[in-house]
């Protein structure tokens, strides 16, 4: 009897790490997201502020890509959702969007969203500076 509630405690044990583990692979799943699009709007600023040319990262909703500059297009993954907030002039569509860069390192600014699995990340542009941020949100 001893032996047969040890093993059921193992084996509950073993589903709680299981879960847990499913759950961290989303969350670092999110987080990396977040760190290549923060890298990506950093290479698009440094780009035009070397060549002395306006840069525009941009987002496609619908075919999920990102790009950065005159990079190839980058995809996100499927299971996470993807919102642009940027400037109305920077709007290329209903599902598509950019945030343009200038020689002197100001941006239109705006802010790139991904959920998944109830976690949020924002990775932001200020419009003055262009500094990019990048963060979790907590509800």
């Amino acid at each position: 009897m001893e032996v047969l509630v040890v093993i059921t405690l193992i084996g509950l044990m073993l589903g709680l790490v299981a879960f847990s583990l499913g759950r961290g692979v989303s969350s670092a799943e999110i987080r990396n997201a977040s760190k290549e699009i923060a890298a990506s709007l950093r290479y698009t600023r440094s780009l035009s502020m070397r060549s002395h040319e306006q840069q525009i990262f941009i987002v496609d909703i619908e075919n999920r890509t990102w790009q950065a500059g005159n990079r190839r297009p980058e995809s996100f993954p499927k299971e996470m959702d993807i919102t642009i907030l940027t400037a109305r002039s920077e709007l290329t569509g209903e599902n598509a969007g950019g945030i343009r860069f200038f020689p002197d390192g100001s941006s239109t600014g705006g802010r790139v969203t991904l959920t998944a699995d109830e976690r949020e990340w924002q990775v932001g542009v200020e419009w003055l500076t262009g500094e990019i941020t990048r963060g979790e949100l907590l509800e």
